[in-house]
């Protein structure tokens, strides 16, 4: 298999593990298996009476629920398999004389530390900081492997485009927010902070007396139980839904002059065509967080809105690609 196609098929794989870690988390399936990275000691989940008889022994502090597990079960067979195309990539790139070699060998690495992170998720009990680290991780993930497709595709802009060049910058600024605004999501998500606040267009009742920052980003708060639906007060979990509806106002504010400016400088258009993309993306990704707030968090759509993040990062590093090494 060419390297081309084998990073395809990866950034399709990558993008199922981040949508189904998303809809496992939102369906509350997170400890779905309480161990790793069998599930009640088993290879698959426990569904006949001597197997869910035997689970509830060795676990008998859990309620077993095969439904729940096996979300949990099927996220962890899809990332085992992107951990196996990984190692193929690097395989691949250290057998071509040619291929880049850095990127690959870390990306290795950081797919063994999202495993890591996994065994974390489920041994610390759903941790915030933890499970955000789990998600940065994917986008992460995401985000190097296009790089590295994109290093093996000749990209040509006609003509150069050295008016665009002095937007390299402000685009990597541009990237810069949406990573901390898909942390701040990260956050919010962990903390079960979506539905803290239920109206627009920021929060209900006296939100800014309510505001707790000190206590809404300590990323180590502590229980002797687990962290599932969340431990913080609604003070803080108020602060950091409103920190994400401000960074989305922020975010969505720059993005859409970057947007202007490439329009209105660029002659290739191909660079022109991402710039509508951007656009296109960042009008269903507010459209998709508004809806989350006015339908109550549907899983459909809030699945959805991280599938809008991470297209939204994929087309940002396109674009800061192509101004730093192709203006």
């Amino acid at each position: 298999m060419q390297m081309t196609s084998l990073l395809k098929l990866t950034l399709v794989f990558t993008l199922c593990v981040i949508l189904m870690g998303a809809y496992t988390r939102l369906s509350d399936a997170g400890l779905g298996c309480p161990d790793w990275p069998g599930c009640y000691g088993m290879i698959k989940v426990p569904t006949q009476s001597h197997e869910l008889a035997r689970a509830q022994d060795s676990f008998p502090e859990h309620t077993v629920e095969p439904e729940k597990a096996w979300l949990e079960m099927i996220h962890r067979y899809i990332a085992g398999t992107l951990g196996l195309l990984v190692a193929f990539i690097l395989f691949i790139s250290f057998r071509q004389p040619d291929a880049p070699k850095k990127l690959p060998s870390f990306i290795a690495l950081l797919i063994l530390f999202q495993a890591a992170l996994g065994m974390w998720t489920v041994t610390m009990k759903l941790m915030p900081v933890v499970v955000m680290s789990h998600l940065i991780g994917g986008f992460t993930l995401i985000s190097l492997l296009w790089l590295l497709y994109l290093r093996t595709k000749p990209l040509r802009l006609p003509g150069g485009e050295p008016r665009l060049r002095k937007l390299a910058p402000y685009a990597l600024f541009c990237l810069g927010l949406l990573v901390l605004q898909i942390i701040l999501g990260g956050w919010t998500s962990s903390n079960y902070a979506a539905l803290a606040c239920t109206t627009l267009p920021i929060c209900e009742g006296d939100w800014v007396s309510n505001l707790d920052p000190l206590h809404a980003f300590y990323p180590l708060h502590k229980t002797e139980g687990s962290y599932e639906f969340g431990i913080l007060d609604y003070s803080s979990r108020m602060t950091i839904h409103v920190a994400h509806r401000f960074g989305a106002i922020i975010t969505a504010t720059a993005l859409l002059w970057l947007v202007y400016r490439m329009l209105k400088l660029s002659h290739s258009q191909l660079l022109r065509r991402s710039a509508w993309i951007l656009l296109g993306l960042l009008c269903l990704q507010i459209a998709l967080g508004i809806s989350n707030v006015v339908l109550h968090l549907p899983l459909g759509i809030a699945v959805s809105h991280n599938a809008g993040a991470a297209l939204l990062l994929l087309t940002l590093v396109f674009i800061n690609y192509a101004l730093w090494r192709k203006a």
